[in-house]
């Protein structure tokens, strides 16, 4: 794979996983990837062509996506605002943390929404027919020429009154570290003068204690992540939804904002210092002020 100096990269690596944790026995894995299978087969029958509407649509992909999680053993809390869905005709663009593959399934089944997510995610099992319903705008972060166009996807779709979901960090995280906010998809938002909202995603085992068990880093391929989640015992995401950042013309600004809000309601284990607010104390009281001031 063609690479470049601003070629988002984590560190995290299959270490990071917990040396232990709960899991189910053979039966409970065996009927969880029989209702995964069903699932996969009914979602696109229902959806296919034009049998719906738009909104039926809509409904099946978030149906699809509950079922699926359910189906993987994973439990599903949301708290915070109202769930995403401008009060004008622009849409809304949501950005998230990002620690696995998962974390897609966890917000298509929070609304109806798109997503930005790497090109061969049609490719994948699973995922990919949900990329397919959702119709996802495709990203090659490999090739820096194709990024305008990329940006220039998410604010039609922006424009549109889509729900647009991006996961700034370029990449998947362990949990208990994490990435800056690349500014460069917030770009979309400023052209269209869609709001923001930023969204906390973290996962929890049986006990309610914070798990870095879901992460999808390093060298794991899809299938030995997805056999692993499977084994796994009283998962379940949580969702922490924050209040709209109002639109500004200042992309790295925005970035920084939607980055401090997550972060405040980021539930990890242990985490390095934000370096999102530098030493210039204006910047540091312009985020400031901007997070304290959402859309009303």
């Amino acid at each position: 794979m063609t690479t470049h100096a601003w070629m988002p990269h984590s560190p995290c690596g299959t270490g990071c996983h917990p040396a232990r944790s709960a899991t189910v026995g053979t039966v409970r894995v065996v009927l969880r990837c029989v209702l995964v299978a069903v699932i996969l087969l009914l979602v696109p029958v229902l959806a296919a062509g034009r049998l719906l509407p738009t909104a039926g649509r809509r409904a099946v992909a978030r149906s699809g996506a509950r079922g699926l999680l359910g189906a993987l053993g994973i439990g599903l809390s949301v708290h915070g605002a109202p769930e995403p869905g401008s009060s004008t005709s622009t849409g809304t663009l949501v950005v998230a943390n990002h620690m696995s593959w998962t974390d897609v399934l966890v917000l298509a089944a929070c609304f109806p929404c798109r997503f930005v997510a790497r090109a061969d995610l049609v490719d994948w099992p699973v995922l990919g027919i949900l990329a397919r319903i959702v119709r996802v705008v495709p990203i090659a972060r490999e090739r820096l020429r194709t990024l305008p166009a990329t940006v220039g996807d998410v604010t039609d779709a922006l424009r549109g009154g889509a729900t647009v979901v991006v996961f700034p960090e370029g990449t998947t995280w362990c949990g208990t570290a994490y990435g800056s906010f690349r500014p460069a998809l917030f770009q979309a938002a400023v052209d269209a003068g869609a709001v923001v909202r930023p969204v906390g995603i973290s996962y929890r085992d049986g006990d309610g204690s914070p798990t870095t068990a879901t992460a999808f880093v390093g060298d794991e391929g899809i299938g030995d992540s997805m056999a692993r989640i499977l084994r796994l015992k009283g998962l379940r995401a949580e969702v922490r939804i924050c209040e709209d950042i109002a639109p500004m013309n200042d992309r790295r600004l925005l970035a920084r904002c939607a980055e401090l809000a997550v972060r405040r309601q980021a539930d990890v284990l242990t985490v390095p210092p934000l370096r999102t607010v530098d030493s210039n104390s204006r910047t540091t009281g312009r985020l400031e002020a901007a997070v304290a001031s959402p859309v009303g």
